[in-house]
């Protein structure tokens, strides 16, 4: 297509009530769009801070306060091998994998995380009861976060 068509396209989008236009030929493929035309926008650089010397002496940083320790759950903690979406079930109306106070083996079932929509199974690695469900169904869990206690 060349040159001087393609100009008389895009006027004709832009003085028209299209909003888009699409043309295939044999050479190509032209796609025209109309956008709201881009709000102004306006960059300031941050105000500079200057502090002079006796200043600064007197303004020493406040020691930090410690942030609170992750509270790590009293068992074994089943923790998530992947970044995903917590499921308890294989299917939104089926019975969850396990509850509060189910035995399991090591090797069972626990619940599903949804990777990139593939269903992964995530498995018990200890025998014992399970005590907490530290997740919500369909919750966004990150690699390495506790999902269950087992004891």
């Amino acid at each position: 297509m060349d040159l001087r068509k393609l100009k008389t396209l895009i006027d004709l989008v832009s003085e028209s009530n299209v909003s888009e236009l699409e043309i295939t030929e044999a050479e190509g493929k032209v796609r025209i769009v109309k956008g709201a035309p881009p709000a102004a926008q306006v960059y300031a650089p941050p105000p500079a801070v200057t502090v002079s010397a006796p200043a600064a002496a007197q303004a020493a940083p406040a020691p930090l306060a410690a942030a609170p320790a992750p509270q790590v759950p009293a068992g074994h903690a089943v923790k998530s091998p992947m970044v995903g979406t917590f499921y308890r079930s294989s299917s939104p109306g089926a019975k969850p994998f396990v509850e509060v106070g189910s035995q399991v083996k090591e090797g069972d079932t626990v619940c599903i995380i949804e990777a990139m929509k593939i269903l992964n199974e995530i498995e018990a690695d200890k025998s014992g009861t399970v005590t907490q469900i530290l997740c919500e169904n369909g919750q966004a869990v990150e690699y390495g976060q506790p999902l269950f206690v087992i004891e």
